[in-house]
């Protein structure tokens, strides 16, 4: 009928929306990350590199001038990375890192940030700094704080219990 009314998602009761308080509270997290990762990425392109290298310098920039072997790193990453390998190769094809192998173990990698990749990150520190304001500067410490905690909690059973990020 033309008087029938479409509910918008305003208006539509949240029980019919979602199956759950577990799907809405997991829809929302995932909303939330899609909205961030967008303003993020607008960062990083600039410089040609994705969140996950950068991440990947940031960590090796904490060890320089030590060296990481390969798999430490993988599994200090935010986010899992299925292809360590290839995202280390577009590093090196763009300087910044460097790779080796040990005489005495030649299946170990290990993982250097160069000059170059400490410039970039340089450079990006400001930006990186900007953009966490911009995604999250509305909230004030204490809710920062209660975030943080809150995150930890949903995702402590799902981590490894020599998780770094434990």
């Amino acid at each position: 009928m033309a008087d029938d009314k479409v509910l918008s998602s305003t208006t539509t009761p949240r029980a019919s929306r979602f199956d759950s308080i577990h799907q809405e509270a997991y829809l929302n997290l995932w909303r939330t990350y899609d909205r961030l990762r967008s303003i993020e990425d607008s960062v990083f392109l600039k410089f040609d590199l994705t969140a996950q290298q950068y991440n990947a310098l940031r960590l090796l920039r904490g060890e320089y001038p030590q060296k990481l072997h390969t798999l430490v790193l993988a599994k200090r990453l935010v986010s899992k990375a299925p292809d360590i390998t290839r995202l280390l190769d577009r590093l090196e094809d763009q300087g910044f890192i460097s790779r080796e192998r040990p005489e005495d173990n030649r299946r170990v990698v290990k993982v250097s940030i160069t000059n170059k990749g400490l410039k970039i990150l340089q450079k990006l520190d400001h930006e990186v700094l900007e953009c966490s304001k911009k995604q999250l500067g509305h909230l004030n410490d204490s809710q920062l704080n209660q975030l943080v905690g809150l995150l930890r909690l949903a995702r402590t059973p799902h981590e490894d219990p020599d998780s770094f990020w434990r």
